[in-house]
């Protein structure tokens, strides 16, 4: 059976999406005052951000891993400020939350009704978000970035500038067996199909506030993402090239274990993550103590995890250790995984903006 030809997609102009979220609507402000939730949440909130703070006087990671929807719910401007000000050191998202990331700061606008468009072929069809993440990409590898910095490094500078056809051609034939080549052949590969021009390629990103990426990069603050092939609308464009993500998310996870490495005494937040979070955190758990093992030093200890999520946690004390098979709860990876890493994991049935939101509080108080 012969795969699909993805070269004959037909793409519409971004614009012209029914978007269902505006920046306008969403950004909550650093100033404005937190939602109310229980007695309870504020306490384990407010531990966390102690935690936090003892981490930052001993210089050791902060992690914030997280999915999409915390964008989508308005929480860049806190994680902004969180980040100037120490309180985080490194963030980690799927390839959801760098596409809304990217619409929101070119357009202000994102999300689709998945259903509706599915149905017309229509879903991820759109030119500009296929096109200009793969731009990104591309031209971040001919840097040694990945998928987290080559993006936020692109929508913070307001695109790239690509090398000629004869510069891609000539590092190849130079130098072959280096892991540069091979991104210079997927760029002068798209350069020949799809017309990508030499020089300067300058894509302004109005609403670049919006941006958790950008203000990532704005902030030297290493971002990474964690994206599965096929996952993500940007494979619904011709230009879709597996390798090219896979090279920025390969560099990327290297980059992720490396924080890993430096969080002896630090803090991890899952928000919003059921999926990816856990299981790259504990493969990359895995690769450090390796390492470690290798080199005769103790394995990485005394650290936290908090882990927000609205789905029921199973009524399970996970302070308590795991509970056993016959409980609904064992099959929560988002649990599961992060109480098995050796730190102290605390789950916390909240919306993943509140928690956000009042952990702000907590770390700058109005």
């Amino acid at each position: 059976m012969p795969s699909l030809d993805l070269s004959r997609l037909k793409v519409l102009p971004l614009a012209e999406r029914r978007s269902l979220t505006r920046v306008e609507d969403i950004l909550v402000s650093p100033a404005a005052t937190p939602r109310p939730i229980s007695a309870e949440l504020v306490s384990v909130i407010r531990g966390a951000a102690e935690k936090i703070r003892v981490a930052r006087e001993r210089k050791s990671e902060i992690i914030l891993m997280y999915g999409a929807h915390l964008l989508r719910n308005g929480a860049a401007l806190l994680l902004t400020d969180l980040m100037e000000r120490g309180f985080i050191t490194h963030l980690a998202t799927n390839g959801a939350g760098t596409i809304h990331d990217w619409e929101y700061a070119w357009l202000g606008r994102s999300t689709e009704s998945v259903e509706q468009n599915v149905a017309t072929g229509t879903f991820g069809t759109w030119d500009e978000t296929g096109r200009n993440l793969h731009l990104a990409l591309m031209a971040g590898a001919l840097s040694g970035l990945g998928y987290g910095r080559s993006l936020g490094r692109f929508i913070y500078e307001d695109g790239c500038t690509l090398p000629t056809g004869e510069e891609l051609a000539a590092i190849i034939q130079q130098f072959p067996g280096d892991p540069l080549a091979a991104a210079c052949c997927d760029l002068l590969a798209a350069q020949q199909r799809f017309g990508l021009a030499e020089g300067r390629h300058e894509i302004v990103h109005a609403w670049k506030q919006a941006s958790i990426l950008a203000q990532a990069w704005r902030n030297g603050v290493p971002v990474t993402v964690h994206p599965g092939i096929g996952y993500d609308i940007i494979s619904c464009h011709p230009m879709f090239n597996g390798a090219v993500i896979g090279r920025g998310a390969g560099e990327d996870f290297r980059l992720f274990a490396g924080a890993v490495e430096g969080l002896h005494g630090g803090v991890v937040m899952s928000v919003g993550s059921a999926i990816m979070a856990p299981q790259v955190f504990e493969k990359s758990l895995s690769c450090v103590h390796n390492l470690r093992f290798q080199d005769g030093r103790p394995p990485v200890s005394n650290f936290d995890i908090y882990v927000v999520d609205l789905q029921d946690g199973g009524q399970w004390d996970w302070t308590t250790g795991e509970p056993p098979k016959s409980n609904p709860a064992y099959y929560l990876r988002f649990c599961k995984s992060f109480s098995r890493m050796g730190g102290a994991m605390r789950y916390l049935q909240c919306d993943n903006l509140d928690f956000i939101h009042h952990l702000h509080r907590e770390l700058v108080p109005a």
